[in-house]
């Protein structure tokens, strides 16, 4: 049944709410631990048990904090890693050229010039290279290197691996494993097929992180002191929301005490990247995956590979402007390419139907930087697994995004196994591939079959779920910021969105290209404002505009804007639909 009647929005979404069960439990952690009515819903939702909630809303790194040694090879990394620190060996570090694989790199770089030494940073170009190592790039690397360490790949990269016969090679990466491992002096991977999955929710800047912790560990042992870890959270933050790395466990505590860190403006990168994209407030973790992380992202996608690396990796200011607005410049013409390729694509997707358990599309010259994030475009327009591929004659590369409870990377690399694609491999919320023109319809059928069985089509494509419903009167700062402590939020945890049933309209006008602004009330005095990006153009805006009078519920997430040091709360409008 349909959360107040909202069968279809204008939208055209399906608003859910909470189960009666749910409720319940709201209810009683309401009773027992004298919470806010709406914070206990968002808890209970998130899983956490009432006798949970204090400690769940003040997350301690110490508490969370898993023994790095439970994962294995990493003593034996560590120990390696530190013996070419301690005899000035010639270090490589090749990375993804992805956040997440900039970020590992920028935290092995800065904890080893703290130590007094270097590496150079070998970051492989996406079209001219592709993902992961590659044989005569890592054969180059160990004619001048004693140790390389391969981070957010190199787990199945078994035949660029063994052409590195005269250095030794770590790999530190998160990526689903395959049934044997690469020819590595070490292979610390918390997906490895013979390791628990306690921890498979780590992103490989996280597994480099428990390295270096271990590499602490060994340096107390030996009576020598190392760098500050918990200075280098900001990187690990930053990885692990972009990587859309489940926000639990000891992810919460990274990301919540790495933003406090990022907050000091300590890191010349990270400090121009705020400023360049105008983050004025306490970074949060929206700031991390949609601000940040596309900066950072858009090197590698059409620019240079390595330039998000170096930029999180710099020590100074002028360098980092200079980084920071290049990444700037690339991220804007990574958009309009993204804007050419997602029209192709939703075209595409919606001619071939968007009910299946698998939405794709394929097309020739699209530019393998953005099939990726158009495919997480996809995913979020229809709650299901999407693939987006790009051919360059008769081979395609693609990237895909998925849903939650749905596995793609194990499906993905299950069709590299059965041959119908040339490789393929990632994690569960993503994946990349590599297919033959001939084997795409087999391909994809396959996987939408191997999809399906875990589930994937079996939610409504335009479901808008919410945690309940609130008044103008309640959402207060104080609300806001106690529901905030619940976060933060991201993949595995999503934000809570609560609805303001039979609402008045008493304002609307645009704002900047394509935003709307009103503000709403229920009747009492009591208003309050919203904002709905991009709707200005779209069937919300515009009956929202001219609402002629008439009554709505209106559904988002609460936000706090501060100005001349006070604060009020914003209601980021995403749905609305007209009230019964």
């Amino acid at each position: 049944m349909s959360f107040l009647g909202v069968a279809r929005s204008l939208t055209d979404r399906c608003w859910v709410g909470p189960t009666p069960a749910i409720d319940r439990l709201a209810e009683a952690m309401a009773q027992e631990t004298a919470l806010p009515r709406p914070l206990c819903q968002t808890l209970c939702r998130l899983g956490v048990a009432p006798s949970d909630a204090t400690t769940y809303l003040e997350p301690k790194l110490r508490d969370l904090m898993p023994d790095p040694r439970s994962l294995k090879d990493m003593e034996t990394a560590a120990t390696r890693f530190l013996a070419a620190v301690e005899r000035n060996e010639k270090i490589a570090v090749f990375a993804d050229y992805d956040v997440d694989g900039g970020c590992s790199a920028a935290l092995l770089i800065d904890w080893l010039r703290q130590m007094g030494r270097s590496a150079t940073l070998y970051v492989p170009d996406r079209i001219d290279e592709g993902y992961g190592p590659n044989a005569p790039a890592m054969t180059e690397l160990a004619a001048t290197h004693d140790l390389i360490l391969c981070v957010d790949c190199g787990t199945l990269s078994h035949d660029a691996l063994a052409a590195a016969t005269s250095a030794d090679v770590l790999v530190l990466d998160h990526h689903l494993g395959g049934e044997t491992l690469p020819p590595a002096l070490a292979v610390v991977n918390p997906n490895r097929q013979d390791e628990s999955g306690d921890l498979a929710h780590l992103c490989a800047a996280a597994v480099v992180f428990l390295m270096l912790v271990e590499a602490g560990r060994q340096l107390r042992e030996a009576g020598k002191p190392g760098p500050d870890l918990m200075a280098m959270l900001d990187l690990v933050a930053l990885a692990t929301v972009a990587d859309v790395a489940p926000l639990r466990d000891v992810n919460r505590a990274f990301v919540r005490t790495g933003l406090a860190v990022m907050g000091k403006r300590l890191r010349p990168g990270l400090v121009a990247l705020c400023d360049i994209g105008r983050v004025n407030t306490a970074p949060s973790s929206y700031h991390l995956g949609f601000v940040l992380g596309p900066r950072v992202n858009a090197g590698g996608r059409v620019g240079r590979a390595d330039l998000g690396a170096r930029l999180l990796a710099c020590t100074d200011p002028a360098e980092a402007i200079s980084l920071a607005e290049k990444l700037d410049e690339l991220n804007t013409e990574r958009r309009d390419v993204e804007t050419v390729v997602r029209a192709a694509a939703l075209d595409q997707a919606e001619t071939r139907g968007l009910d299946a358990p698998l939405v794709w599309a394929a097309g020739d010259g699209w530019h393998p930087g953005v099939v990726g994030i158009v495919a997480s475009r996809l995913k979020e327009a229809t709650n299901r697994p999407a693939i987006v591929i790009g051919f360059d004659g008769d081979e395609g590369k693609g990237s895909g995004r998925s849903v939650a409870g749905v596995d793609l990377g194990h499906a993905i690399q299950r069709l590299a196994v059965e041959g119908l694609l040339l490789k393929g491999g990632g994690h569960k919320m993503a994946a990349g591939l590599t297919v033959a023109r001939a084997n795409l319809e087999a391909a994809m059928d396959r996987l939408s079959e191997l999809l399906a069985r875990q589930g994937a089509g079996s939610t409504g494509p335009a479901d808008l779920t919410l945690d309940g419903v609130l008044m103008p009167g309640a959402a207060s700062p104080e609300l806001v910021n106690q529901i905030e402590n619940a976060g933060p939020f991201g993949a595995g945890a999503p934000g809570p969105r609560y609805a303001f049933p039979d609402m008045t309209i008493s304002f609307a006008k645009r704002v900047g290209e394509s935003h709307l602004k009103l503000r709403f009330g229920d009747g009492t005095g009591v208003n309050l404002d919203a904002i709905a990006f991009g709707a200005y153009d779209t069937q919300l805006g515009k009956t929202l505009e001219e609402h002629g009078g008439q009554r709505f519920h209106l559904a988002g997430r609460l936000d706090i804007n501060s100005w001349g040091g006070r604060q009020t709360v914003q209601l980021r409008l995403e749905d609305a639909a007209l009230a019964g």
